[in-house]
């Protein structure tokens, strides 16, 4: 049975579907991000706590921080329209993108001008290379 049609998960699968470490999972719990239940001692996840683990990662590999993810998660549960689920992420991709969009700027103008300062070098040693000229 494919992991997305379980209904629930332990740590170590969780770890291993993701390729992250089950260290990373009891980070996010310890954050308040996930909330898996216990039977005994051991961690027993949820489709749901599967869900939000991916929106977790997603968010990180987006470049969205800890906090962001959070405020987002909270929405989803307390607003059943997720209108203000929608709004908050409308708000933050557009931070992010515009942040995004400025660095590659800076990028590109960076580029350039480490371009140009290496043809500069490669010019003045072309020229050091060259046999003096006599009078």
């Amino acid at each position: 049975m494919p992991n997305s049609e379980k209904s629930l998960y332990s740590i170590a699968e969780l770890a291993r579907e993701f390729a992250i470490s089950t260290r990373t999972i009891r980070f996010y719990e310890a954050k308040g991000l996930i909330a898996p239940n216990r039977v005994g001692g051991t961690r027993v996840f949820s489709r749901r706590d599967r869900a939000r683990l991916m929106l977790i990662l997603r968010g990180k590999r987006l470049g969205f921080s800890l906090r962001e993810i959070s405020d987002y998660l909270g929405l989803y549960d307390a607003d059943p329209a997720q209108k203000s689920q929608v709004e908050l992420l409308h708000n933050l991709v557009s931070q992010r993108l515009d942040k995004l969009e400025q660095q590659q700027r800076d990028l590109t103008t960076t580029i350039r001008e480490l371009r140009e300062i290496r043809q500069q070098a490669e010019d003045q040693l072309a020229d050091a290379r060259k046999p003096a000229r006599s009078a």
